[in-house]
């Protein structure tokens, strides 16, 4: 596992978070929900997304915009629309709602009208915060790369009615969620953060991933080293200069977040979560959780129960 497939953990596109409308002029879809994330692609034509606190982003045939939550946002034919804004929420793609989840045929390009599909993904625990830290509020990503690809499949099954089609869409939400998210990081004067950069740094990349792969490893920077034939020196200077703290504090973090994680499933006991990520006994556990989140392991369990 890699530091950014790690962070995809909590984060799937479920069932009724999907949906495709076709939309004539004019037309505003409010979406009122506040998802962590949202997805919005063009199939074809055009629209503007109005975030509650931002400039509006033009999206035209086959490009993509990432909303972070948890503002609102509007879908609209022009900024400047008359059209009375429709609500939508979890159900937004309902015929109610103004549209409906699996519309046959696609809006007219010609008349200004557009082919939406939208993806809300609930992003659950301290590991998906960690990529919802690294994006800004609103993220575009032009036609032409990757995605396109698995355009060409939501387009052939959204005009489908077959089994499990749900779960192919769910799939293919997640798909271009990935695609997009890594052509966003490695876009031109772009200011990706310093875990993916690092990722393709042969010798730090190969490090982040034996951290992700094996976290409750008893690591060394030594033991780092020699996995990934370096010498200790040499690992520990490319790792503090491109991640931007040395090797054992990220992971001593990443550990805690994946401990956290763990305790708010509220089923592991303490010992359990300590040996999960690399600690022989929970008082060592604990003095290193306290000392990067601020608060003991029970302090932060029943916090997170009292918001059950």
């Amino acid at each position: 596992m890699d530091a950014f497939g790690d962070l995809f953990r909590g984060i799937r596109a479920q069932g009724s978070s999907f949906g495709s409308t076709a939309l004539a002029p004019p037309f505003a879809l409010h979406f009122v929900d506040g998802a962590p994330l949202t997805l919005c692609t063009v199939l074809d034509g055009a629209a503007w997304v109005v975030p509650e606190h931002g400039a509006p982003e033009r999206l035209g045939d086959r490009e993509t915009v990432v909303v972070r939550g948890p503002g609102r946002f509007t879908v609209v034919d022009d900024p400047g629309t008359r059209a009375a804004p429709v609500e939508c929420g979890a159900d937004c793609a309902a015929p109610d709602q103004g549209g409906t989840r699996h519309r046959r045929g696609w809006a007219d390009p010609a008349s200004g009208g557009a082919t939406l599909i939208t993806g809300a993904y609930p992003v659950r625990g301290e590991i998906g915060r960690r990529l919802l830290d690294a994006l800004p509020v609103v993220l575009r990503v032009g036609a032409g790369g990757t995605g396109d690809a698995v355009l060409d499949h939501l387009a052939a099954e959204v005009a489908a009615d077959t089994p499990g089609q749900q779960v192919v869409l769910d799939r293919l939400l997640d798909w271009m969620l990935v695609c997009t998210l890594r052509e966003w990081f490695d876009r031109p004067g772009g200011e990706p953060p310093a875990w993916w950069a690092a990722q393709h740094d042969p010798v730090v990349g190969g490090a982040l991933r034996l951290l992700h792969d094996e976290p409750e490893a008893p690591w060394t920077v030594s033991s780092l080293a020699d996995r990934t034939g370096v010498s200790r020196s040499t690992l520990a200077k490319r790792f503090a200069e491109q991640v931007g703290e040395p090797p054992l504090t990220y992971l001593t973090r990443w550990r805690m977040t994946l401990a956290a994680d763990l305790m708010a499933e509220g089923e592991a006991t303490l010992t359990e979560v300590a040996r999960a990520v690399g600690y022989a006994d929970p008082f060592g556990f604990s003095a290193a959780f306290k000392r990067v989140r601020g608060v003991s392991p029970s302090e932060f369990r029943r916090a997170g129960t009292g918001h059950r």
